[in-house]
């Protein structure tokens, strides 16, 4: 996998410019897709690029997810969202589809990828 490349890609995929507070998340992604390779795989396959920065970027929606979900406003109401997860179950579901893509080059998906969804949802599959 090429770093630069993955954090590239997870730029477009989150939105945001400032990536750097992010080298964590990447990096965490990149150990878990190394960790998925079949042995004999390519690890600078490109797809491996894009299924990395899915990985983080996943993270990083869940993240975002825990944290609206848990604020409020000064008066004591829950803050209200009007897109119910969306980003989570895109990023899910592009998750999934980086995942299909790279079949050839790695193991299954360990259960930290497959096990988490939204609304009994799995990877964001409807």
């Amino acid at each position: 996998m090429n770093i630069e490349s993955v954090k590239s890609i997870f730029r477009l995929f989150s939105g945001d410019e400032d990536i750097g507070k992010y080298t964590p998340l990447i990096s965490l992604a990149a150990a878990e897709v190394r960790g998925m390779l079949k042995e004999g795989a390519d690890s600078s396959d490109t797809r491996l690029d894009f299924l990395c920065a899915a990985a983080a970027n996943y993270r990083l929606q869940q993240i975002n997810s825990a944290h609206d979900r848990s604020e409020s406003t000064c008066a004591g109401m829950a803050k209200y969202s009007s897109d119910s997860g969306a980003e989570l179950k895109f990023a899910a579901k592009l998750l999934t589809d980086y995942l299909g893509m790279c079949r050839d080059l790695i193991t299954e998906a360990p259960i930290a990828f497959a096990a988490f969804g939204t609304d009994g949802e799995v990877n964001g599959d409807a």
